[in-house]
């Protein structure tokens, strides 16, 4: 049985510079990218939705009205002329809401396109927006202690050794003369 000679070092970069390699694997380019085109195509079909709607509503209605209501789709209609705004709404504000429904399908008009939303279906039940408004407002942050106030407090706390004791009185301190105002 004859046995092949391994190739010397120069033979073996011969033979390598002559086979082809694979090319390296190329990354997958961002889904997105691809669906961009069918997202136009949905979006020019079905229009934006509430989604567009729930960022700019408090401009639409006013404040009040904005905690009262909130979108919750558009239906777009057979004919392809106008939709119709889903709104649910908490309690009496209906009465309201139906007062307003000319002015409210005019600022519709200017923010998603003339004729997008004709109509408006009011449908009572509790608003998640309520909810949201309805939690305590955080606590304002005082403002800093004027220089003099802020030297005192530093002097009487001097013979205190540097560390996390003095840092805490420190806060305190400011905590304390911050309330007295």
């Amino acid at each position: 049985m004859y046995r092949r000679t391994l190739p010397t070092a120069d033979e073996a970069l011969k033979i390598l510079s002559r086979r082809r390699t694979r090319p390296p694997m190329r990354v997958p380019p961002p889904a997105g990218k691809s669906l961009a085109k069918f997202i136009r195509e949905l979006d020019k079909k079905h229009g934006q939705g509430p989604g567009a709607l729930q960022a700019r509503w408090k401009e639409i209605v006013g404040e009040s009205l904005a905690r009262r209501t909130e979108p919750v789709r558009i239906i777009k209609s057979r004919t392809g002329e106008g939709g119709t705004l889903e709104l649910r709404v908490d309690g009496p504000v209906a009465s309201l809401i139906q007062h307003q429904v000319p002015q409210i399908t005019q600022r519709l008009d200017l923010l998603l396109g003339k004729g997008a939303v004709t109509r408006l279906r009011i449908v009572q039940g509790p608003v998640r927006v309520a909810a949201a408004a309805s939690a305590p407002p955080r606590p304002r942050r005082r403002p800093p202690l004027d220089a003099a106030q802020e030297r005192d407090l530093a002097s009487s706390l001097s013979d205190q050794p540097e560390g996390p004791l003095k840092e805490a009185l420190l806060k305190l301190g400011r905590g304390v003369l911050r309330n007295e105002r």
